[in-house]
């Protein structure tokens, strides 16, 4: 349950280890979130004291982690495993906290509000849901791509083909891409252990078994979510996702029709306007590489195209890091939402 808007909230973050517990950590101290207190847990940890942390330049106790000891708090960022965070995100209205799922356990569940900061967020501290998702970071991309363009002309619909990176695979995709790049360019065995083929200089079109539809999971979960997010009028979407042999960021190349005659400049104007854009400067839009967006805080923008064999269409090239833009900073942007805060 949302507090009182006057007192800060008491925060805290269960999975403070891994990929996206780490980056939100490294938010909220960057960010100077104001909290009344900020606490850490663990589901590996079993004894008190046998885990530290640090926030804010001070050092942290991980906790232990039971229902009981999330009584009382006012939000909790849940990125641990599928499994711990299921079941703390279901426990939320029980123990009176507000859950924000970093993961994928309730992204599909109509239940539960699946939230873009700056897009769909106007109402959470009126509703007050004691359960909020946190979508996946090519939702989260393509919906402030396609809302921006909404906003400004309209979109009558839009092709994407997305380029995953190993990070979506945790740390072991991380390590199976250096292992095999290791491996391949020292000419010793490949280890296939997280992904069915070589991922290491390749790319990879389907890493699961398609569903009816011959679409992956992911592709059908992607297009389902920003459905939800852009509802009640969404522009038609299809998309591909490819696996690409990097370790952080998403990119996508979009094709979008909009309902309105506009120039690339206009669209980039439109596009400039919106904070969360970083448009490239002039003559540097070869610069805009997985390798030099990775880490930073925006979705970056190479130059808008006009498509001169289809009227009012354009291309654009845009790259976030899946950790930051794609996970901690809309959770942030989410518990500012509910709570305010600088």
């Amino acid at each position: 349950m949302a507090p009182a808007k006057s007192r800060k909230p008491r925060l805290a973050l269960v999975g403070s280890e891994s990929l996206k517990g780490k980056e939100l950590l490294r938010i909220l101290t960057a960010k100077k979130f104001p909290l009344a207190s900020f606490e850490l847990f663990d589901p590996d940890v079993e004894e008190e004291y046998s885990k530290l942390s640090q926030f804010r330049g001070e050092a942290k106790v991980v906790h232990a982690l039971t229902p009981a000891a999330l009584e009382g708090l006012d939000l909790v960022f849940l990125a641990a495993d599928e499994k711990t965070d299921s079941r703390y995100g279901r426990l939320a209205a029980e123990k009176d906290y507000t859950a924000i799922d970093l993961g994928a356990s309730f992204s599909a569940d109509p239940k539960v509000p699946l939230i873009v900061a700056g897009v769909n967020d106007r109402t959470l501290r009126k509703d007050k849901p004691p359960l909020i998702a946190n979508p996946h970071p090519a939702t989260i991309l393509l919906s402030h791509l396609l809302s921006t363009l909404g906003a400004g002309f309209g979109v009558a619909r839009a092709v994407s083909v997305v380029l995953e990176p190993v990070s979506a695979y945790a740390e072991e995709g991380i390590q199976e891409l250096a292992e095999q790049s290791y491996a391949l360019l020292g000419s010793t065995a490949l280890s296939k252990k997280v992904f069915r083929d070589q991922v290491a200089f390749n790319l990879l079109p389907h890493t699961a078994k398609p569903e009816r539809n011959g679409f992956s999971p992911l592709e059908n979960r992607v297009a389902a979510e920003v459905r939800r997010v852009l509802a009640p009028a969404p522009p038609p979407l299809s998309l591909s996702v490819i696996l690409a042999p990097v370790f952080h960021t998403y990119s996508i190349m979009t094709h979008f029709e909009l309902r309105r005659d506009a120039s690339a400049a206009d669209v980039e104007g439109c596009l400039k306007a919106n904070d969360i854009f970083r448009p490239a400067p002039a003559g540097e839009a070869a610069a805009i590489t997985p390798a030099s967006v990775a880490g930073k805080d925006h979705i970056h923008l190479g130059p808008v195209r006009k498509d001169p064999a289809i009227a009012r269409g354009f291309w654009i090239w845009a790259i976030a890091d899946n950790l930051t833009v794609g996970s901690g900073l809309n959770a942030y942007g989410i518990a500012r939402a509910l709570f305010g805060g600088a």
